[in-house]
């Protein structure tokens, strides 16, 4: 294919963005994707969620590079945006005030994607083969042709069910209109839904937390208002991080207001809760847990599954992926991410290299490429994606190098163990098992150097 690579975006979030950003400072041409009627229509269901990590942290390098000559006012890097902020002062303004409103087509759903002439049995000749995006959009199914794909279609729309074993509780498809899943607006727009009713809340992560934090504020507003919160297991002290040892000092915060509410009673908590099954109980709903004899239950007005968010695959069975199969993030990226060996919220820059597939050309970024991993910071995508534009622009040096400083965001448990800096991460002497957020300063250490790799 002749002249600028054609690269085709999936996603208009942040990461998305941020990647056309970088793709146009390259001289390539991008074009976006994104299945939603606007720019960050994942952002816009979580719009009253303030997020952890303050504006600095959330604003790609290229996207600012576009956004100065519009006259754009910069945030104070200090402040924490919400997610109606993070749309109205960095994300809309991108999308609709610089050269990226001409290749971004929204309402359009990517249905497919392949190699065209290639299924993914064919092997001979294959890597030539330009992609063959398949999108419906109001006029119907559209072909898109694009010399590489980059998916940053989050996970947002795929929330994990109620279910312990990953699958839906029995009953819950059925019980769709006394279900919702995330963190819905229950003090906002969802107000009349929760008011004065018996609300569970599912998940022990911060969408959780935040939920059953509003919630109780909500009952300070509405008597009757009574929250139930559903943990799967048997430690509700997990749930309330590292308080003034995270170094995001806002979600310490919200750790430790979460901690006064549980011990105070004002919410009710059911631990080693395993959801099986939702059924109807006198006009309300009874949830669950366990088999015959053993079984125990609550009833409720409302239930919030707040269990995690996974990757949807279904779009990309004709190309050649490369999954860890436990986490579902690419295999040299996984390790790093798993939940089961990381509580971190740090992980050591990665670029291209960790993100290869088995299929030229193709990869996962932003928080779809941590798959049900849920430790995912923007500013790791917005590397991500630098990393991946130089090494389509041939750009080998820029694509292997490390241009990012993240916070150190520990509190970092593994095993079990909680571990401040002290016990790695720049101090002590190099662990038999560093966690992530720690592994290139062992890495350094193990090398016979002073460390402070992750910073």
């Amino acid at each position: 294919m002749g002249g600028a690579k054609t690269v085709a975006i999936i996603g208009a979030g942040p990461v998305g963005l941020a990647a056309a950003a970088h793709m146009l400072e390259r001289g390539m041409s991008p074009i976006v994707l994104e299945a939603g009627p606007e720019a960050g229509h994942a952002i816009r269901q979580w719009q009253h969620v303030q997020l952890f990590s303050p504006w600095e942290y959330n604003v790609d390098t290229a996207a600012a590079r576009l956004l100065a000559p519009t006259g754009w006012n910069s945030p104070n890097p200090q402040a924490y945006p919400t997610g109606g902020e993070l749309l109205e002062g960095y994300l809309k303004p991108l999308a609709t005030r610089t050269p990226l409103r001409e290749v971004i087509r929204t309402s359009s759903r990517v249905s497919a994607i392949s190699r065209v002439g290639f299924d993914k049995a064919k092997t001979r000749g294959r890597e030539q083969a330009p992609f063959e995006v398949r999108y419906q959009n109001g006029k119907g199914p559209e072909v898109l042709r694009a010399d590489a794909v980059i998916d940053t279609s989050g996970t947002w729309f795929s929330p994990s069910p109620a279910g312990s074993n990953g699958l839906p509780a029995i009953g819950e498809a059925e019980r769709a209109d006394r279900v919702a899943y995330g963190m819905p607006d229950v003090r906002g727009a969802g107000r009349s839904r929760y008011a004065g009713k018996t609300v569970a809340v599912l998940g022990a992560g911060h969408s959780a937390v935040g939920t059953l934090i509003d919630l109780a504020r909500l009952a300070d507003e509405v008597p009757g208002t009574q929250a139930v919160w559903l943990l799967r297991g048997a430690d509700p002290a997990k749930a309330f991080g590292g308080g003034r040892n995270d170094k995001l000092a806002a979600r310490g915060e919200l750790g430790s207001a979460f901690a006064a509410l549980v011990t105070s009673s004002k919410i009710r908590v059911e631990t080693e809760f395993g959801v099986t099954h939702l059924s109807d109980s006198e006009g309300r709903m009874k949830i669950s847990a366990g088999a015959c004899c053993g079984a125990r239950s609550v009833v409720v007005d409302e239930l919030i599954v707040s269990t995690g968010l996974r990757p949807d695959f279904s779009f990309l069975s004709e190309l050649r992926l490369r999954l860890n199969s436990a986490i579902e993030a690419p295999v040299a990226l996984a390790p790093l991410i798993d939940p089961n060996e990381h509580s971190c919220g740090t992980v050591r820059p990665h670029g291209v290299r960790e993100l290869a597939h088995d299929e030229p050309g193709f990869y996962l970024a932003g928080m779809k490429s941590y798959g049900r991993a849920p430790t995912f910071l923007m500013m790791t995508g917005y590397e991500q994606v630098r990393s991946i534009a130089a090494d389509l622009a041939g750009d080998r040096a820029a694509a292997e190098r490390v241009e990012l400083v993240l916070p150190e965001t520990g509190v970092c448990t593994r095993g079990g163990v909680e571990s401040g800096e002290a016990a790695g991460c720049c101090g002590g002497p190099a662990m038999e098992e560093p966690s992530a957020c720690c592994a290139a300063d062992e890495t350094a250490k193990k090398a016979g150097a002073s460390g402070c790799g992750c910073s």
